[in-house]
């Protein structure tokens, strides 16, 4: 016991003791990177045909704004580490390829088939890491909270896209669209990946469990539809206000023209 303390007083003990730590820190790190790496290449190996087979539809659709190697161009965003949502969304939407430069991507007829879309999101996500196409758990309505989510979207949400889901307009020509006829799939997507002006709201934001939430409370809103009667666009007083003056003035000038043309 006295040698060994003797030995622990030794000058060099912190350096052996620290050389050690470092040895052992370095082994774990080792260990931990050849698990994922095996990982990675089990992925990479299991869908490497439709990687291949994304990159070639990539070339001859993507890559005159994106660049060949997705790194972007004056014309179009670098697509690395965007992910597969990000492109399942996109595409999937019919918002790209897009028809032609503008403020925003429109809304057209959808390009590709499902198996096409899966192979340029397979594409694009082997090029670096990025928010996945959500599990079909995370989709079904029928796990969800509407309330909450109703409150989540009007704290998050409604400023852009009207409390009702409607859509609304922005700012340089550029507008937040309806939510009304837009898949699960795709709410969840531009949610975890913030296409065009829409923020990111990534896991920590909100998570996977409230974004079932939301798309929960959008389809029941959407299935109720307005209980008030015409929604008139669902843009709030606005739009009845605007209704109420024209109806009104309507009335008194056709009441005017009625009194006035009465034999006196």
């Amino acid at each position: 016991m006295k040698a060994l303390s003797k030995k622990r007083r030794h000058p060099l003990a912190a350096v052996a003791l620290l050389l050690f730590g470092l040895l052992i820190t370095g082994s774990l790190y080792t260990a931990a990177g050849n698990i994922s790496e095996a990982k990675a290449a089990e992925t990479t190996t299991a869908s490497q045909a439709d990687v291949e087979e994304g990159q070639k539809l990539f070339v001859a659709n993507c890559a005159t704004c994106h660049g060949m190697n997705a790194e972007g161009s004056d014309s179009g965003p670098s697509l690395i580490g965007v992910g597969a949502a990000s492109v399942d969304f996109q595409v999937g939407t019919g918002r790209m390829p897009m028809q032609m430069q503008g403020p925003q991507a429109q809304v057209k007829p959808v390009q590709f088939d499902d198996e096409q879309i899966s192979q340029l999101a397979a594409y694009v996500a082997s090029l670096g890491a990025g928010p996945a196409i959500p599990d079909e758990e995370y989709l079904d309505t029928t796990q969800g909270d509407a309330a909450h989510g109703g409150t989540i979207f009007r704290v998050n949400c409604a400023m852009c896209h009207n409390a009702a889901a409607a859509g609304g307009a922005l700012t340089r020509g550029k507008f937040a669209p309806t939510l009304s006829g837009v898949s699960e799939k795709h709410i969840y997507e531009a949610m975890a990946t913030g296409p065009q002006n829409m923020p990111v709201f990534n896991d920590s934001n909100i998570t996977p469990e409230e974004k079932r939430d939301v798309i929960t409370f959008l389809k029941t809103i959407e299935a109720n539809g307005s209980a008030g009667g015409a929604a008139l666009g669902s843009l709030g007083p606005v739009a009845e206000g605007l209704f109420t003056w024209t109806a009104g003035l309507g009335i008194i000038i056709a009441f005017t023209i009625w009194l006035t043309s009465r034999p006196s």
